[in-house]
């Protein structure tokens, strides 16, 4: 499944930008950073549920802000990116 998540996470204070950053780490972990709080997940659904589970540890429901956003398996032809920086395919053989 092809995953969107965005976040925002309030960094008023030290405890926030390590939030902040434990987020990101996480993200990282299982996707590709497309902007500044965005990243693009393709996982499947056990990863689903561990990356989901470990960013609402991680999160302060009061302070921050996660949202998910499906995909599908079209999700090619949904995406459209203009400008620098435009990724890569998930889904296609990476050559290292």
């Amino acid at each position: 499944m092809f995953v969107l998540v965005a976040y925002d996470v309030s960094t008023l204070d030290p405890a926030g930008t390590r939030r902040l950053s434990r987020i990101a780490k996480i993200c990282k972990n299982f996707g590709q950073r497309v902007q500044n709080s965005v990243f693009e997940c393709h996982v499947d659904p056990a990863q689903w549920v561990s990356l989901k589970a470990q960013l609402l540890k991680a999160y302060l429901p009061r302070e921050d802000s996660l949202r998910f956003y499906f995909l599908g398996n079209n999700w090619d032809k949904r995406v459209e990116h203009h400008g620098a920086n435009p990724g890569f395919n998930p889904t296609r053989d990476i050559i290292l």
